[in-house]
């Protein structure tokens, strides 16, 4: 082992002189030009590249239908809503995993039940998932979480056996295949997100794909109040008239950041290679480095790569999760952590009554997770600098 310099944090020079972040959106001259050229035309929402985006991502997954919407979380209130969560009934999801994933089964006025995650992918666990299924039961959401599959077959045989909609949120999971088939058409409903830090981006938005004409439908109705008929389909026929048959909201996502999508959808597949580099040298470099256990990757997936998560041992290391962070940081890596438990949250909390030790694994993961530096930009340099301080910071602390 060579010998270990002065960590940054002690007052020893860091491995970079700037911060790299675990994530960044990735935008070129064809992405300012075609959002120019909307800004330039008549329809800056509600208008034609809406359609095309939504096309564009349904032809690239597999699916019938796609229904963009103004973000994820949005796309998956308009899936709770598609799938008539309501009042009374409950939606089964996995504790680790962002607050919205949860929030969307609370708006419908439905209650979310949490299912422990598998040890080795973080995923939602089949078998707890059986355990929590009641007659109130009438959805299941499981999490691509870090961009790999659930265990998406048990799921959904477990849903037909029990008559529930599958949900997935797969905000983490565009490019992913599982078993050689696309996420995107594996469930009734499939969530992705175009945050700045995923795969590709409009800046905000979300997109749910399915193959269900009426719940694409319904998730058309949901985005824009509820309306039945939309404004360029008026201005087209000429018409004014329009009723609003449910109570929705505005959700809708805007023809100039449709234009972005489409114009970073191009680039999905050179952005999802580049993913898988990054994520094949990080794997090379810290299957033997002790301390740090990289993600799994199960036979059947090939994930798509939006986190990149290790997890640190801290018995080993002789230090908490928390040190390990703190002197990343210091070293200009801009590690981050995904996620607290959603049970964990104060407003869970109080009011479910949560409390720690109920989810043993996903708090157990939450303890020692953190995700490094992930992003299709990253050059070779920036992997080899995550790669220096990871080590860098492991040797001071197993020395």
């Amino acid at each position: 082992m060579s010998r270990v310099k002065r960590l940054a944090i002690d007052g020893g020079a860091p491995v970079r002189n700037t911060l790299l972040p675990y994530g960044r959106q990735s935008i070129d001259e064809e992405d300012i030009a075609a959002v120019i050229a909307v800004l330039h035309s008549d329809w800056i929402t509600t208008g034609p590249k809406i359609e095309e985006f939504e096309n564009a991502v349904a032809t690239r997954v597999g699916a019938r239908y796609a229904v963009a919407y103004s973000s994820g979380t949005a796309a998956l209130h308009g899936a709770a809503f598609a799938a008539d969560l309501k009042p009374g009934d409950e939606a089964i999801t996995t504790p680790l995993t962002f607050a919205a994933t949860a929030n969307c089964v609370l708006y419908q006025g439905a209650t979310p039940v949490f299912a422990d995650v598998c040890p080795d992918t973080l995923t939602i666990d089949p078998q707890e998932v059986v355990k929590r299924i009641t007659p109130r039961t009438k959805a299941i959401l499981p999490v691509d979480y870090a961009g790999h599959p659930a265990d998406l077959d048990a799921i959904r045989e477990i849903a037909d056996r029990h008559q529930l909609i599958v949900i997935e949120d797969a905000a983490h999971a565009l490019g992913a295949t599982y078993r050689e088939r696309n996420v995107g058409i594996l469930n009734e409903m499939t969530m992705f997100s175009f945050h700045p830090v995923k795969h590709i981006t409009t800046g905000e938005g979300g997109m749910i794909t399915t193959n269900d004409e009426m719940l694409a439908q319904r998730l058309r109705l949901f985005r824009s109040h509820g309306i039945n008929s939309d404004a360029r389909k008026r201005q087209e026929q000429g018409g004014w008239f329009y009723e609003m048959i449910a109570l929705g909201y505005n959700y809708r996502l805007t023809d100039i950041a449709c234009a972005l999508g489409l114009s970073q959808m191009q680039k999905l597949d050179a952005n999802l290679r580049r993913r898988r580099e990054i994520a094949a040298q990080y794997t090379q470099a810290f299957s033997t480095m002790p301390g740090i256990i990289p993600p799994t990757v199960r036979a059947d997936c090939e994930p798509a790569w939006h986190l990149y998560p290790v997890q640190v041992q801290s018995e080993k290391l002789k230090v908490k999760r928390a040190e390990i962070f703190r002197a990343l940081r210091a070293e200009n890596i801009g590690v981050n952590v995904h996620y607290i438990p959603v049970h964990l949250h104060p407003y869970y909390r109080e009011r479910f009554g949560y409390c720690a030790g109920q989810y043993p694994i996903a708090e157990a993961a939450y303890g020692s997770l953190i995700s490094l530096p992930m992003f299709h930009a990253m050059t070779d340099k920036d992997v080899e600098d995550v790669i220096a301080a990871v080590q860098k910071v492991v040797e001071t602390f197993c020395g």
